[in-house]
């Protein structure tokens, strides 16, 4: 069983920066696969935030953050990143990381088959 620990979460000012990893282990072979970030904001459906391929060749990012957020990995140490700036309020929300079904990247949540807990991030407006 895939387990997935995110970390970095926090309360930070509009316009500020925060750095989201996301530590995987057990099961499945973290760099086969594309991954992913969610995220679920009180009361709202969960929404597709960044992808990246299995080797990190192909990135994809929802337009609310695309030039602001940078999703990476380093398969050596099975670790997810997500480098947000320029942080809004209607940034705040659970971000989860998730291990794909696919090596490419995809952007529905029924695609991808393990996630982590969730880490919070507040930016107050």
């Amino acid at each position: 069983q895939v387990q997935l620990v995110e970390s970095g979460g926090g309360l930070v000012q509009a316009g500020g920066s925060l750095r989201l990893s996301c530590a995987a282990s057990r099961g499945r072979t973290f760099s086969n696969y594309a991954m992913g970030w969610f995220r679920q904001a009180p009361g709202k459906e969960r929404k597709f935030v960044a992808g990246i391929s299995w080797n990190g060749g192909n990135l994809y990012y929802a337009d609310s953050v695309k030039g602001r957020f940078t999703i990476s990995r380093d398969n050596a140490k099975n670790t997810l990143y997500l480098q947000m700036n320029s942080l809004k309020p209607e940034d705040t929300a659970d971000y989860y990381c998730a291990v794909a079904k696919y090596t490419i990247v995809v952007v529905t949540a029924r695609d991808y088959d393990y996630w982590g807990q969730g880490t919070q991030v507040t930016v107050p407006s």
